[in-house]
C-alpha cells in the first residue's frame, strides 16, 4: 500500500447537514490544491443517510422520528448516531488510481485499525450480479462493522466510513442497511464486550498516516 499521509481534523458531535458544507468547502480547497489530503473524524445526532439509487421500500417507518437524508455519496442506506466514528476523507487520488481502488484501499487500512484493537476484521470481494460488499466484516462472526460509501470529484474524494464503536444498533434493524436485508450490523463493543471511543480514533488515525 503506497504511503498517503494525511492531515487530521477531529470533532465530537456535528449535526450532519452542518458536516455536509463543511465537507464541500473542504474538497473545493483540496481542489484547488489550497490544503492537503485531509481526514476528518467526528461523529453525528441520530440520521439515515440515502444513495441515489436507495430504493423506498429500504426506508424506515416515519415514526421511529429519525430524518432521512439523501445523499451525493456511492451506496444505499447507512444509519449514524452517536457511539460511530465517522470519518471523511478528502484526497486528491493520483491519475493512476479511481474511486474504486481507493475505497479497497481504505478498506485495508480499517481492517489494520480492527486488527490493532483486537478484532480480526477483512474485506469482502462482490460476487457477480450482487449487492455491493463495500465495508468492513467482523472475521469470527461474519458482521458487518465499517460502512463505507465515497465519490470523487475533479480527482478529489469525499464522504468515506462509518464505524460502529459503542452506539446502539437498534435504529439498524428499522430499516435495510446497505441494500442488504440480511446483514446483521455489529460493533467494536458488541465483539468485544468494551470500546474506548478514543483508542479507536487513535488506531484509525494511525492507520491513516493522520496527524
Amino acid at each position: 500500500m503506497r504511503a498517503r499521509p494525511l492531515t487530521l481534523i477531529q470533532d465530537d458531535l456535528v449535526d450532519y447537514d452542518t458536516a455536509m458544507e463543511r465537507m464541500t468547502d473542504l474538497v473545493g480547497q483540496r481542489q484547488r490544491d489550497e490544503r492537503p489530503d485531509t481526514l476528518w473524524l467526528l461523529s453525528h445526532p441520530s440520521v439515515y443517510t440515502i444513495g441515489r439509487r436507495t430504493p423506498l421500500t429500504h426506508l424506515p417507518d416515519p415514526t421511529r422520528g429519525i430524518p432521512v437524508v439523501e445523499t451525493g455519496r456511492g451506496g444505499q442506506l447507512t444509519y449514524h448516531g452517536p457511539g460511530q466514528l465517522v470519518g471523511y476523507l478528502i484526497v486528491k487520488l493520483d491519475e493512476d488510481q479511481g474511486i474504486v481502488d481507493y475505497v479497497r484501499e481504505v478498506e485495508l487500512r480499517l481492517v489494520e485499525a480492527l486488527g490493532k484493537l483486537g478484532l480480526p476484521a477483512e474485506r469482502r470481494d462482490t460476487p457477480p450480479g450482487s449487492e455491493l460488499l463495500t465495508g468492513v466484516w467482523t472475521v469470527e462472526t461474519g458482521r458487518k462493522i465499517i460502512s463505507i460509501g465515497m465519490r470523487q470529484s475533479r480527482g478529489v474524494t469525499s464522504h468515506g466510513f462509518a464505524l460502529n464503536v459503542d452506539g446502539d444498533l437498534t435504529p439498524w434493524n428499522w430499516a435495510i442497511a446497505c441494500g442488504m436485508p440480511d446483514v446483521d450490523m455489529t460493533s467494536l463493543k458488541r465483539e468485544l464486550g468494551t470500546a474506548s471511543t478514543d483508542e479507536v480514533r487513535t488506531a484509525v488515525a494511525a492507520a491513516f498516516e493522520a496527524s
